[in-house]
This record gives C-alpha cells, sequence and structure tokens, in this order.
C-alpha cells in the first residue's frame, strides 16, 4: 500500500502472511552498491526492489538509487501528487515489509521531527497550500510571453543600432530567465492540479521556447531535491572539484590528496565570471549529449526547432554575425543571474556526504531563504522561499509566503536554524564561503 500523503508515524501494524520481513540491517546491504547492485527502499514500512524499475523512473534513474537501502517514505510523498496512478507502479514492486519489532525508520532520524512533518503536511493540504491558482500562473506565462515578443519587436522597430540591440537583448535576457522559473514551476508539477498537464507544458516552455529537453530536467534536477548539497548525488555540485572546491569537508579532503584542478584559493575573485561563462556551454552540449545518448529523437527535434525558430526571427533583422553576439551575450547575462540566484541558497550552507538524515533535516542543513518583498520573488522566481520549495517540491510559490510561518514554527520547536537574509547578503556569503572553502583547501594541500 502506498503511503498516505501527510501520514504520520503509526504503530507497527499486523503483517502480511504472504510478504517476507526485512530488518533495516538487511535492507541497509541493498543499497546498489554491493553484490548484484540491488536497490531496496521503505516507504511506509512497505519494502520495494526499485533495481530493474530505477531505468523507467518518470523522475529519472538515479533518484531511486539515492535513497537505495534508506526509508524513502517523506521524499517519495513530497515528490508525488497522483498517488492513484503511483500505487500501480509500486504494488508490482513491493517484496516485503518491515518485520513489527523494526522502527519505521532508521534510527539516527528524528522520531518526533518526523511526525510533527507529518502533521505538518496534513495541515499544509488541508489550508489548501498545495492547489495552484490559475490567474497567478496564467499572468507569469503573459509576462514572460511579452518580454519575449518584445525582444523582437524592439529590434524589427527601430533597428540594430546600439540602444535598441541592448535593450532587446535585455529583454531576451529577462524573457529567457523568466521562463526558467516558469519551466522550474510546470516541472514541479505545481501549476496545474492534473500532472498530464504540468509535463505538456512543461515540454512546450522547456523545449520549444528555451531549447531544452524536459527529460534532461528532471534527471538532474530531482537528484538536486532528493538530496541537496551531498556529494556525488546532487549534480549541482559537480562543479567540484573541476572548478571549485565546495564544502568545507570536501575541500579539506581534496586538500590533503594534494590535488589542485585550479587555484581554489582565489576561487572567490574567479567564480562570477568562470561560473557562468563555463554553464552556458556546459548546457548547450549536455542537452544535445542527453537526448542522443538516451534517443530522446523527439526531445532533439524540439530542441532543434527552438534554434531555427530564433534564427529566423533575429537573423533577416541583424545578419548572422550581429545575432550570435545578440543570443550568446543574452545567454551569458541569463546564465549569471542563474547562477547567482540558484547558489546563494546552496553554497553557504552545509556541503559533504549522504548523511541519512530525516526529510527535514537534509533539506534545511543545505537551504536558506532570502527575504520576501515583491522585487526578490520576481527576481528569483520565488525560489528566496528555498527552504519551503524543498520541504514541499509541489507547492505552488504563491504560496510559500503562506506556508513560511508554519515551517519556522516547526524548526523553532526543534531547534533547527531556519535562515534567511537579504538579497545581497545571500550573494556575499556566496563569495565568502568560496573564500573560507579556498583556505580551508590551501592549508590541507600545504601542511595536510
Amino acid at each position: 500500500m502506498a503511503p498516505q500523503t501527510g501520514s504520520t508515524e503509526k504503530e507497527p501494524q499486523p503483517v502480511s502472511a504472504f510478504l517476507q520481513l526485512f530488518t533495516w540491517e538487511e535492507i541497509k546491504t541493498h543499497n546498489g552498491r554491493g553484490e548484484g547492485r540491488e536497490q531496496w527502499l521503505v516507504i511506509d514500512r512497505k519494502v520495494y526492489d526499485v533495481s530493474s524499475f530505477s531505468k523507467r523512473h518518470p523522475g529519472g534513474s538515479r533518484v531511486l538509487s539515492h535513497y537505495a537501502g534508506q526509508d524513502a517514505t517523506d521524499a517519495f510523498v513530497a515528490f508525488h501528487n497522483d498517488m492513484p496512478l503511483v500505487k500501480k507502479y509500486l504494488k508490482s514492486l513491493l517484496i516485503g515489509e518491515l518485520a513489527p519489532d523494526q522502527p519505521s525508520f532508521e534510527s539516527n532520524k528524528k522520531k518526533s521531527l518526523v511526525e510533527d512533518f507529518r502533521e505538518l503536511r496534513c495541515t499544509i493540504e488541508k489550508m489548501g497550500l498545495l492547489r495552484p491558482s490559475f490567474l497567478f500562473f496564467f499572468l507569469i506565462f503573459l509576462h514572460l510571453l511579452v518580454l519575449d515578443a518584445a525582444s523582437w519587436l524592439v529590434v524589427w522597430y527601430f533597428g540594430t543600432s546600439l540602444v535598441p540591440f541592448l535593450v532587446g537583448m535585455m529583454c531576451f535576457t529577462v524573457a529567457q530567465i523568466q521562463m526558467g522559473w516558469f519551466q522550474h514551476d510546470l516541472g514541479h508539477l505545481s501549476v496545474f492540479r492534473k500532472p498530464k498537464w504540468n509535463r505538456v507544458m512543461h515540454t512546450v516552455v522547456l523545449s520549444l521556447l528555451k531549447g531544452a529537453p524536459p527529460s534532461w530536467w528532471n534527471h538532474l534536477h530531482n537528484q538536486h531535491h532528493a538530496k541537496p548539497n551531498c556529494f556525488r548525488k546532487d549534480p549541482d555540485l559537480n562543479m567540484h572539484p573541476l572548478l571549485f572546491s565546495l564544502g568545507k569537508t570536501l575541500s579539506v579532503e581534496l586538500g590533503k590528496k594534494k590535488k589542485k584542478f585550479m587555484p581554489y584559493n582565489y576561487q572567490h575573485k574567479y567564480f562570477s565570471f568562470l561560473a557562468p561563462l563555463a554553464l552556458v556551454p556546459f548546457f548547450q552540449l549536455s542537452v544535445f549529449f542527453f537526448s542522443i545518448k538516451r534517443k530522446k529523437w523527439l526531445d532533439l527535434l524540439l530542441i532543434s526547432s527552438f534554434y531555427i525558430r530564433v534564427c529566423l526571427m533575429y537573423v533577416p533583422l541583424m545578419g548572422f554575425g550581429k545575432f550570435m553576439v545578440y543570443h550568446w551575450l543574452g545567454r551569458y547575462l541569463e546564465s549569471t543571474w542563474f547562477i547567482w540566484v540558484s547558489q546563494m541558497n546552496h553554497i553557504p550552507m552545509e556541503i559533504g556526504y549522504d548523511k541519512n538524515e530525516d526529510w527535514v533535516s537534509t533539506q534545511l542543513h543545505a537551504t536558506c531563504n532570502v527575504n520576501q518583498s515583491l522585487f526578490n520573488d520576481w527576481f528569483t522566481g520565488h525560489l528566496n522561499f528555498q527552504i519551503e520549495h524543498h520541504l514541499f517540491p509541489t507547492m505552488p510559490r504563491h504560496n510559500y509566503q503562506k506556508a513560511a510561518p508554519l515551517v519556522k514554527a516547526l524548526c523553532d520547536k526543534h531547534g533547527i536554524e531556519y535562515k534567511s537574509k537579504t538579497l545581497l547578503t545571500a550573494f556575499g556569503d556566496i563569495l565568502h564561503s568560496l573564500k573560507d572553502f579556498g583556505d580551508l583547501w590551501l592549508e590541507a594541500y600545504l601542511h595536510g
């Protein structure tokens, strides 16, 4: 039986005579790394073998592997909002359940915190905070279409002299970043009540308006949410150690191994230009590589149609050379915007290996907020509420502000720091953290 959304910890129920019983010690050995590479996970005391299913998992294969050998109940509930559909998948994967003498989750997880969070999720659902507002997202979509149209109209009407060229390019940049925030909403199934419509619109926005395949985004982003700031599990940390040394633990470890791919003690100085510069070709090349490697031919066709469309729109107006400057400089500015917003909530937080903590601790130790304001909400696509977004990834962004006091009360009760800072402080903390990590690396490299 699939877990009920927001269910709280219960006394072990009578077990079925037809299901095999397991202990946590047995389950932990099936973490995908042992003989046979079997992957088992626990959801609401039921044990599932996802070894073969992981390759067909709509959210990507690696998300399941990151929870292999662990309790995945709260992560499962957080990611899925269509339980009747999910139950059909779970039924064929069920191999047993926890023995009656086994706790419902690992002993290192905080029982009272898990129970209180599941009660909070019930409250969130009853308040209707997981239900989207069609008007809100319609206006979001309308404003990014207006910006996208303006980027072409300015150049078409005023020509390609310096001022209209720059104004058009800025409209293009803002339109693209706002499309990025909107496709993020769609990817998290938070715009429409039916997952199917979110997926259809996600394909339209991400593929046709931005030039990237939804399957690629799901593969990377769901891993980030499952295990944020966990090295080798969160793909957002893949820039360690080739470009940057991230986290205190990993930096010291890297220094002691005498590894130096970059002068990390200066990374706080080169982050501002190198991070967005590296992100542009990485995104552009990886989307095509991903589509070809996995034979996603429809995705390849759709993202190719994006580049055909923008070329047909702009090349006749400004020529190919100017269009290259217009497009790639706009992409670089978009990448700069994206990298600062996406990393302000994570780089200053704990970065290390997976400790298999409870869902709340996993998310709170890796995320922080930026203070609410109308500008901050728009500028970040409401990712200034990163804590609420990570705890409830399918929650529509217009409800984060309503959920925030409830989350903060939960944190206060359990002595967990709920960090919220100004936007400029958050940006500054990226550089301060990078400097600290670089200094730790250098000390370990020279004297470790």
